[in-house]
């Protein structure tokens, strides 16, 4: 195998239960849901920061100007305290969402620090966990 984030090196001396493949792959595939979890927050801190930047916008607006605001698939015009409500909560949600989501990552961590703690234990350097620096 090569690579790494679960990759383990053949030797003649080692044996691998099923139970300890199981392990790798777990932390394989808990290594790749971080990743995606990671990914996730990233798009969402984008999220934010294009609402938080539409807020700006608007603060500069007349009051009385009337706001396109995407509802599904339509616009529909609306005044700058609506549209500011709007985005309110629209921010509130995906802050909401980012905690969640870091929350999961947590907890993930946490289960591969366990399985890390176990492979290594009974590997030791015939196993390599270690994420790539990139």
């Amino acid at each position: 195998m090569a690579g790494n984030k679960g990759t383990f090196q053949p030797d003649s001396d080692v044996h691998i239960s099923y139970e300890d493949q199981q392990k790798i792959n777990k932390f394989a595939r808990l290594n790749a849901k971080l990743e995606d979890l990671k990914e996730e927050v990233k798009v969402k801190e984008n999220d934010l920061k294009s609402l938080e930047e539409a807020c700006d916008e608007i603060a500069l607006f007349d009051e009385d100007e009337k706001i396109p605001y995407l509802v599904g698939e339509v616009f529909i015009f609306q005044d700058i305290d609506t549209t500011q409500k709007c985005l309110d909560e629209a921010k509130r949600r995906i802050e909401q969402n980012i905690v969640d989501l870091k929350t999961n990552s947590d907890e993930v961590k946490n289960q591969m620090s366990d399985l890390k703690s176990h492979l290594y234990g009974k590997f030791g350097s015939h196993i390599n966990l270690e994420a790539d620096e990139e």
